[in-house]
């Protein structure tokens, strides 16, 4: 496997990374990741660190040292893999690429995200419409250059066919470590953070960012806040748009009623954050699938979320969710009985912990398994590829 990110870096893409390694192991397939150094990175079995760069204007992410991931991936023995996957566009896509074809070896790669409606995020200099037409140019040319494409969700999958891509596209969503997310004490986070037993409580989680749509979920709290004053929107993770998105909550005044919590550890922090909550709300438009929704699920947390994209694939009205209009009053006419009823938000969460359950990580990396070992079938039956 083949990444420009990975933890320490926390996104949905190194969550899925792992869980799918995980898996993989656990099933008996064994992989090696390729993917960057960061500072106080911590060795770990089966991942080959490579040294680069700090990205201007993305403190959190880094930039490969081309010659070092070449250097990297020489290094190991073709001998050992079957199959190459490559888990993003940008260098891990050409490095990983370049490496299968010496070798003679398949290669897969997952589109985890639509980098069409994120780029003019982060270049907003350039024109809106320019950066998405290259976006679909990028997206095109590299799926049409590996063996085959793992979408996390149909929309996705129909993004990529939108965007003329030839090569055979499989959805295979992330998995679930249903492990992760079998227990938590939201009692004792809201202890720690100060947040009374009865007090009104939404989180989101995940990165703050302004492809999120965060902004949205600011108006959400103020439409809630009117027939619930003492509401608070706790904010679980970290990103490019906390500074903006501070900023607009004091110009609203809104500062008794949001709270952020910056980045969780996974195992205990993150599930208790999510049990603290009454609801998790998620408003985002560009999500591939959105494991967060299904993380909450597990854990018996309702979910009043817009769906759209890639949630469209895990929202299913009454199964531990509330679909919500696109606006902020109607978002919030959805929210506000699982915040005044608990028992109504116990029964939905309940029978979100069942829905959640069909989404393991076993049952996805055995659809990943599956097609690894199809692909391989194939290209050892064309002459000239094995």
């Amino acid at each position: 496997m083949v990444s420009d990110v990975y933890f320490p870096r926390v996104n949905g893409v190194s969550t899925s990374i792992q869980t799918l390694r995980q898996a993989l192991a656990a099933a008996g397939h064994a992989s090696v990741l390729v993917a960057p150094d960061y500072p106080g990175t911590v060795a770990e079995p089966g991942v080959v660190r490579v040294p680069g760069w700090q990205i201007p204007r993305d403190p959190e992410d880094r930039l490969m040292h081309p010659r070092a991931l070449a250097a990297a991936l020489d290094a190991l023995d073709p001998a050992d893999f079957d199959l190459v996957h490559i888990h993003t566009p940008f260098l891990a896509h050409r490095a990983g690429v370049r490496w299968a074809r010496k070798h003679g070896l398949p290669c897969v790669e997952t589109y985890h995200t639509l980098f069409e409606e994120y780029f003019h995020h982060y270049l907003p200099f350039l024109p809106k419409a320019w950066l998405a037409a290259a976006a679909r140019m990028i997206s095109r040319k590299e799926c049409d250059g590996v063996t085959a494409v793992i979408a996390p969700s149909s929309a996705m999958r129909n993004a990529l066919l939108g965007y003329g891509v030839t090569r055979p596209i499989h959805v295979i969503p992330t998995g679930l470590r249903l492990a992760d997310f079998a227990d938590c004490d939201g009692a004792a986070f809201r202890a720690r953070h100060g947040i009374e037993p009865e007090r009104p409580v939404m989180a989101y989680v995940g990165r703050v960012a302004f492809e999120k749509n965060l902004d949205f979920l600011l108006r959400v709290t103020e439409a809630v806040r009117r027939e619930r004053p003492d509401v608070l929107l706790v904010i679980a993770g970290e990103g490019p748009a906390r500074a903006s998105l501070e900023r607009a909550v004091a110009k609203r005044s809104l500062t008794d009623n949001v709270r952020f919590v910056g980045y969780l550890e996974r195992r205990t922090e993150l599930p208790a954050c999510y049990c603290a909550a009454d609801v998790l709300v998620f408003a985002s438009k560009t999500e591939t699938q959105g494991l967060v929704l299904l993380e909450a699920m597990a854990l018996g947390v309702p979910v009043v979320a817009l769906a759209e994209m890639g949630t469209r694939d895990v929202l299913q009205e009454g199964a531990g969710c509330r679909i919500a209009p696109d606006d902020a009053e109607g978002f919030a006419r959805v929210a506000l009985p699982l915040l005044a009823d608990r028992a109504a938000a116990q029964a939905l969460g309940s029978a979100g912990r069942t829905y959640a359950a069909g989404w393991s990580e076993a049952r996805m990396a055995a659809a990943v398994a599956g097609l690894y070992q199809d692909l391989q079938a194939d290209w050892a039956a064309v002459p000239g590829t094995a």
